[in-house]
């Protein structure tokens, strides 16, 4: 059976949410001064430890794990935990871009609850505050403010009140009734350490012989190497990469981060048109995107339906690029001169004349 899709609303704006003002064009009211005030120490020595813990397993445990031990524990936890952030907490609940039965909704959950990256109402919620004022004082993870702090800074500090105010202003009744989402937040740290830490474990002992390579490579490394996978969207994929669809905004595409976070690095068309399931322009073949692929796989299957799809994202890439060429050839912009600058300028030119399946 085919996946049933939808087109849906081409502004690139969130249907329950209202854009922000344009902040003011000075650094000043994008990068608000740091105070040591603003540290949450837990939090600082919770990471501390984790990290600690995912050193000792990535130098002591996993030396000493089989290959087999290896690929299952950290791999395939990794591939399915950031499963759960993707096609569940991001795609799923965040932006309601497809819809799915009850069994793969549960799944889904289990997943998510494995990634142990605060419970999915937690996630969705501060995910569309940081699409209503990305990259401002409202987004949590502000870009403008360091990588470092939209990699990890932000859980290590108080929000910014501005986060608070504009959270207020977003319609959050779809997560706030949904019996799932309601059952995971009551017993998140039982679903959290039981599905991060206890399922691993328990993996490897009965299938490897060894409780402790599954805690310490399943659970404590691909844990923290998981955090560091997602985290890489707020940061790297706001600062390294290309915008074939839209030059005003810093999310921007990235390869890397799509095969660490399994197909979320389209940063740049995903802050474009926020509600695509798919949260990229092209089929698998030409990008890296193994959530959009299994949400099809579901779709195919009868678990997941109403996939929705954007219709203009093409003509938008072929007016920007177009755009760009001509302030080329008037001097208003550079030509590329580096090696990365021209393969970034041929990937955007190879897709703009080149029509993909999706």
């Amino acid at each position: 059976m085919a996946p049933r899709r939808s087109s849906i609303p081409t502004s690139g704006a969130e249907p329950a949410t209202t854009p922000l003002p344009q902040p003011p064009s000075t650094a000043a009211s994008l990068t608000p001064a740091f105070s040591w005030s603003e540290v949450v120490w837990v939090n600082v020595v919770v990471m501390t430890v984790w990290h600690v813990g995912a050193a000792y397993g990535a130098i002591c445990v996993m030396p000493q794990a089989s290959l087999s031990a290896n690929l299952v524990l950290w791999v395939s936890f990794w591939f399915w935990a950031a499963l759960g952030v993707t096609a569940g907490s991001h795609r799923l609940w965040s932006h309601r871009s497809y819809k799915a039965k009850l069994p793969l909704q549960i799944f889904l959950m289990l997943l998510s609850s494995m990634a142990y990256q605060n419970s999915i109402f937690e996630w969705s919620r501060d995910h569309r505050v940081h699409h209503k004022g990305s990259d401002t004082t409202a987004d949590p993870h502000n870009s403008n403010r360091g990588f470092f702090f939209a990699h990890m800074g932000w859980l290590l500090t108080r929000k910014h009140p501005d986060v608070f105010t504009e959270s207020r202003k977003i319609n959050n009744r779809d997560l706030e009734t949904d019996p799932i989402v309601q059952f995971q937040k009551r017993h998140y740290q039982v679903f959290g350490l039981g599905m991060c830490y206890g399922f691993p474990t328990i993996v490897g002992y009965v299938c490897f012989g060894s409780a402790w390579q599954g805690f310490w490579i399943g659970g404590v490394f691909r844990h923290v190497w998981l955090l560091h996978m997602t985290w890489c969207v707020n940061s790297v994929a706001h600062f390294f990469g290309y915008k074939p669809y839209d030059r005003n905004i810093r999310a921007v595409e990235n390869l890397f981060v799509s095969i660490g976070a399994v197909g979320e690095g389209w940063h740049n068309y995903h802050h474009r048109y926020p509600t695509d399931y798919a949260t990229s322009e092209f089929g698998f073949l030409y990008q890296w995107n193994p959530t959009k692929l299994f949400i099809e796989i579901m779709a195919a299957v009868g678990l997941a339906y109403d996939l929705k799809r954007s219709t203009t994202a093409a003509a938008t890439r072929e007016r920007l690029a177009i755009a760009i060429d001509q302030q080329v050839v008037k001097g208003i912009l550079a030509p590329p001169t580096t090696p990365l600058q021209q393969a970034l300028t041929w990937a955007v030119h190879t897709a703009k004349s080149t029509v993909f399946a999706t």
